[in-house]
């Protein structure tokens, strides 16, 4: 009977085996949806201690940054869960039903059945939670794209070397046409200590409402100071009065500007000229007996005793002001905020007719000059020891080490060295350099943010002002070992007329981003070409893209021939919409020259000989000056549209003197020029050649006609 049981099991092996495999299924199938129900009882189990331990532990992650991110993530995953574990139950379900059976005689056939899902286990349920993490990551890096960029960037830059960061450094600049200058970098030197900045009030003074609008953004950019240079706008008093110009600052509103700027951080420096530059004091009445020479202005006789006592009551006046206004600003300013005043400049540059009175000529020109800064020094530290004297530099350059050491100026001054060039050595050579250090314990420098490239330029170019500066601190790094105390720091100029009777320079708003991109970078240090890094986007609020491989386009550019960048036409700052409408004025004014210059110098029909002998064609003149009037109108329109912008930043004698220099000198040359076309269509009948000559073209050249030959 035995055998027979065992010989019925081997024929119905294949049956037992599906049987067995069905029930072991059904045991783990089982085993899954017990330990899927049994979660949620277990944890409500917990004792009141674990419940309030885990109670603080979301408190904790609450707090943490970045919780609700994490908080999505989970919603997200439990919900993937909850719809796995239906699907599971469906599956379940359709297992419980027993497959169809079809008998065929003594043998059973089973039907086959469909594939079913099997229950994820615990390692798919983690790989799909990571899957969703993954798709959240990849969807904030696309909305970071150009951050993302950036962060890769400063990755890769801190694994490289020192002088790989350098030569990638420097290939960034060139791309954006930043100048590079060996040595100037992430790496390199240290920034200067003081970073001041010139406030040239000589010309197109601003209203002290927008100075003060500047002063935070100064700060922010890494401005420590101001160089402030009144001349007549400075609020004289008594018999000085007639010095002040007639649209001069207030006493009460100059305080209130200084006390501001020491609330922003900022120290002053005043500059008053004392030697050179007097013009706006030796052009008036009652003052010319005090001039070098009868017919200049320029410079002061340092012979005569009223010369010194007429600048000890100008010093006075200015240093105690500022005095006052320090003491004011030192009760009420937070002590975090150090006010200072601890130097005033007295000019002394380029005193062009110095020892060449009957007085003077008994003295060499060295002696005058350093006697002279000696004796305004020695007043300056007599009544007040606490202000150190500063002079520019450029008088002293051609004297002997022997002549600066007998004077003793090294113990008086410290020389303020310009050059605004690219070329810093070709002006101070590094001979001079060891002259100065050897008699002065301390010195400081001088760049140009504009004002320096021309006398009456309407943009200044900001590639030549920012390499100056550039330039500037390799020189400040390199010489500044030599001085006992270093270089002190650097001002940075922005000088308004060439002197007194000079017409204007580039406004200030116009050279707003030559300043702001020269100084974040004296600041620094260095250029920084991380658009994270650079304070000048965030304080100028510049919208910009950020830099991208893809696009290849760096945020800033700038160009040899260009006077500025298209950074700049999307930037929200005081006074910005003066510098678009100088670009705008600046392409126009162009436009019109050439127009001009191709209608008188180039065309045939329109030139000076044409108006001369009255002689042209009138289909021509008609179709060369077509355009004229449109652009005259052009041009007044523009007038217009100046005095409303610039209303807010000066009073109504800088804008007319504004529209008058750079926008009415054109329209009088239309003018001419359409009223020479009209003078040539009045004719309607033309002489036979040849045309008559010109006598006093004639007689002015020295030609003779042929009746006048000499037999």
């Amino acid at each position: 009977m035995h055998s027979n049981l065992w010989i019925f099991i081997w024929r119905r092996k294949l049956s037992f085996l599906l049987l067995v495999s069905g029930v072991v299924l059904l045991g783990l199938w089982t085993w899954a949806i017990l330990i899927d129900t049994t979660d949620t009882p277990a944890s409500l189990s917990i004792p009141s201690a674990n419940a309030e331990a885990r109670e603080r532990q979301q408190q904790q992650q609450q707090q943490a940054p970045g919780y609700q991110q994490i908080h999505i993530i989970q919603k997200l995953i439990a919900q993937a869960n909850r719809v796995l574990r239906a699907d599971r139950l469906k599956d379940n379900a359709a297992g419980e039903k027993s497959p169809t059976v079809q008998r065929v005689g003594n043998v059973r056939f089973l039907r086959p059945t469909q594939a079913k899902k099997a229950p994820l286990p615990l390692a798919e349920s983690y790989l799909f939670e990571q899957e969703r993490l993954k798709i959240l990551e990849q969807q904030q890096r696309q909305r970071n794209a150009g951050m993302e960029e950036l962060n890769a960037n400063a990755e890769d830059e801190r694994m490289l070397s020192s002088a790989e960061r350098q030569t990638q450094y420097e290939h960034e600049l060139q791309r954006m046409g930043v100048p590079v200058v060996a040595g100037i970098g992430p790496d390199g030197p240290r920034a200067p200590n003081e970073r001041l900045v010139h406030l040239d009030l000589k010309g197109a003074p601003p209203k002290l409402s927008f100075l003060k609008q500047l002063l935070p953004m100064l700060r922010a950019l890494g401005a420590t100071g101001l160089l402030i240079e009144y001349e007549d706008m400075f609020p004289f008093t008594g018999a000085l009065q007639p010095l002040a110009a007639h649209n001069a600052y207030k006493a009460d509103e100059l305080r209130d500007f200084l006390e501001c700027a020491a609330l922003h951080g900022l120290s002053v420096m005043p500059l008053l000229q004392t030697f050179g530059h007097l013009e706006y004091v030796l052009k008036l009445e009652g003052f010319e007996q005090l001039r070098e020479l009868p017919e200049s202005p320029q410079s002061l006789c340092p012979s005569q005793p009223q010369s010194m006592a007429l600048l000890e009551q100008m010093l006075t006046q200015v240093i105690e002001l500022h005095l006052q206004c320090i003491g004011k600003a030192t009760a009420s300013a937070a002590p975090t905020l150090p006010i200072k005043f601890t130097h005033i400049h007295i000019g002394c540059d380029e005193v062009q007719r110095m020892g060449e009175c009957q007085a003077c000529r008994q003295r060499l020109r060295s002696e005058l000059f350093l006697s002279h800064v000696v004796s305004l020094a020695h007043f300056v530290r007599r009544h007040w020891p606490q202000l150190g004297v500063v002079i520019w530099d450029d008088q002293l350059r051609s004297m002997s080490l022997g002549e600066l050491q007998q004077s003793q100026i090294g113990s008086y001054v410290e020389p303020m060295v310009w050059v605004y060039a690219s070329d810093i050595y070709r002006f101070i050579p590094p001979q001079l350099w060891d002259t100065y250090a050897k008699i002065f314990p301390s010195a400081w420098v001088a760049s140009a943010y504009k004002g320096a490239f021309g006398e009456s330029l309407l943009v200044p170019p900001l590639q030549h002002h920012l390499e100056n500066n550039i330039r500037w601190l390799a020189v400040i790094a390199k010489e500044g070992g030599r001085f006992a105390k270093g270089l002190r720091g650097v001002a940075l100029t922005g000088w308004q007329r060439y002197d007194h009777f000079a017409v204007l320079c580039e406004l200030l708003p116009v050279g707003m981003p030559s300043l702001m991109t020269s100084l974040s970078t004296v600041a620094k240090g260095y250029f920084s070409t991380n658009p994270r890094d650079n304070e000048l986007l965030r304080v100028l609020q510049c919208v910009f893209q950020p830099d991208s491989r893809r696009s290849g386009r760096p945020w800033l550019e700038l160009h040899p021939n260009a006077h500025h960048s298209q950074l700049f036409a999307v930037c929200n700052y005081p006074g910005h919409m003066v510098h678009k409408f100088a670009l705008r004025l600046y392409d126009k004014l162009a436009e019109v020259g050439l127009y001009l210059q191709q209608t008188r110098e180039q065309s045939a029909w329109l030139s000076d000989y044409n108006v001369r002998h009255n002689f042209s064609s009138p289909l021509r003149v008609h179709e060369l000056t077509a355009r004229t009037p449109l652009l005259i109108d052009e041009l007044r329109g523009m007038a217009r549209e100046a005095q409303q912008l610039l209303w807010e930043v000066y009073d109504e004698y800088t804008v007319a003197e504004f529209v008058e220099q750079h926008i009415y000198p054109t329209i009088e040359s239309l003018q001419r020029q359409l009223a020479s076309g009209a003078s040539l269509l009045q004719r309607r009948t033309w002489p036979q050649r040849p045309l008559p000559l010109t006598l006093k073209m004639q007689e002015e050249m020295g030609l003779i006609t042929d009746h006048q030959q000499p037999h």
